[in-house]
């Protein structure tokens, strides 16, 4: 009778442990914060210390010629801003300016993009051509359309004269066009942006939804009501609350085309921060203007997440 030859167990791995996984986890955590730490601290100084900086300023009687915070003055910064009618009315030519960028921008990117995206030859020339003017610094912006509106010598003088009215007007030393010419002036340079968001949205939608509906005898105009419009529905909301924001903080054209002129027609919140904490050394008060700001931006941004979550809920 023979016996059978019994083979050794071989050894079992015992299981990682909860502590020995924390450990694992903690050596692969230190080399990513190793490649965070020069952003984190940039941030942080650049970023995070600022808005700080801006809150705390609003609170103390803060100046350019002087060390330190000052005083302290409490709500007496607030108090004064928000009785100050040059405050409102800068707030007010803000909002203009939001209100007539904001829906030329959404429509005509919406618009642009839709015809560019049924191109089939030479696409890239007109993502090119839309999205260049965005990349071109604001001083070159402020500079060419200065001179396009040169009453004189300027491109809007040249279509005056070829519509025929004699006498040319001088857009950004008018009042009541100043605001007006650097908005065109705004669509003109930050079209692009939008325009590529939209684009690539476009792009995610497969072509297969518009050749059924092509099929089942639907127009153009009926596939973009029916298809491209609700499939876009969330491009458009986060492309509106960007132009938003983007549009309540207009300080560069206006600075460098009017700096608030004539008179103060064009003066929007931020050229008033500018005037405040730097013309007249008061950082304080001008802090206080930016954390105004800074709320009425907060408010539109909880009013587009309310939204959000409005539609989630009606899709869910």
């Amino acid at each position: 009778m023979s016996t059978a030859t019994l083979s050794p167990a071989h050894p079992t791995t015992p299981a990682p442990t909860r502590a020995s996984r924390e450990e694992r986890r903690r050596g692969e955590t230190r080399p990513a914060w190793l490649f965070l730490a020069p952003f984190v601290i940039f941030y942080l100084l650049f970023l995070v210390w600022p808005v700080i900086y801006m809150f705390i300023a609003s609170l103390f009687n803060t100046s350019l010629v002087r060390t330190g915070f000052g005083t302290f003055t409490g709500l007496r910064n607030y108090a004064e801003m928000l009785t100050l009618p040059l405050f409102w009315q800068s707030l007010g030519h803000t909002l203009v300016f939001t209100l007539i960028t904001t829906i030329p921008l959404v429509i005509l990117a919406f618009v642009f993009a839709v015809l560019a995206n049924r191109v089939l030859r030479a696409q890239w020339l007109f993502r090119l051509a839309f999205f260049v003017p965005f990349i071109l610094p604001s001083a070159a912006i402020a500079l060419i359309w200065s001179f396009i509106y040169s009453p004189t010598t300027g491109l809007w003088n040249s279509f005056e004269a070829a519509i025929g009215i004699a006498k040319p007007s001088p857009v950004l030393a008018t009042p009541s066009l100043a605001l007006l010419g650097v908005a065109i002036t705004t669509i003109w340079w930050t079209i692009g942006f939008n325009f590529v968001l939209y684009l690539a949205a476009l792009q995610d939608i497969p072509r297969e939804l518009y050749e059924a509906a092509s099929v089942d005898g639907a127009s153009q105009w009926q596939q973009i009501r029916s298809i491209t419009i609700p499939l876009l529905n969330r491009t458009t909301t986060l492309v509106v609350l960007l132009q938003i924001i983007a549009s309540l903080k207009i300080f560069d054209q206006v600075y460098l085309m009017t700096a608030g002129g004539p008179g103060n027609s064009s003066q929007v919140v931020l050229t008033l921060v500018a005037d405040t904490a730097f013309t007249n050394y008061r950082m304080g008060a001008g802090s206080t203007a930016s954390v105004l700001l800074l709320i009425v931006i907060l408010i539109v941004t909880g009013i587009r997440e309310l939204i959000e979550r409005l539609q989630q809920r009606r899709e869910g």
